[in-house]
């Protein structure tokens, strides 16, 4: 599962069509939202640092959900966008999520088990319903 890393406004510009997750490491604007929304049209999740999601009108969050659009709270940690723009969950990873799910694990306790993925809660929780 590949994350799209958007470091600036500038950037948005450059996302491909078929971009589903996209982590913007800026405080996005409203505009900076919708903009991202209308290139990038199969986009299926936002991923925004806690502090920057707080900052975001209530208007754009109900524009993301009537888009189908979920916000993802987190980081995306030990990234280097110079090497590479986008960030990929291992595929491990994803499988490990889907078989602790399969067993009967509780949501809550798969993200505790990942914690050493440093993969945020709301991110595994977008995978188990993925």
């Amino acid at each position: 599962m590949k994350i799209r890393i958007i470091s600036s406004k500038d950037e948005i510009g450059t996302l491909k069509t078929g971009d589903k997750i996209v982590h913007l490491a800026f405080r996005p604007s409203n505009k900076d939202i919708m903009t991202l929304v209308s290139l990038c049209p199969s986009v299926k999740a936002i991923h925004i640092p806690s502090s920057y999601k707080k900052t975001l009108s209530e208007s754009i969050q109900m524009f993301l959900t009537m888009h189908n659009v979920v916000l993802l709270e987190g980081d995306v940690w030990g990234h280097r966008k110079d090497i590479n723009e986008y960030f990929e969950i291992p595929a491990e990873t994803v499988n490990m999520i889907h078989e602790l799910k399969g067993t009967g694990a509780s949501t809550d306790d798969i993200i505790s088990r990942l914690r050493e993925t440093k993969l945020s809660a709301d991110l595994v929780r977008f995978v188990l319903t993925s």
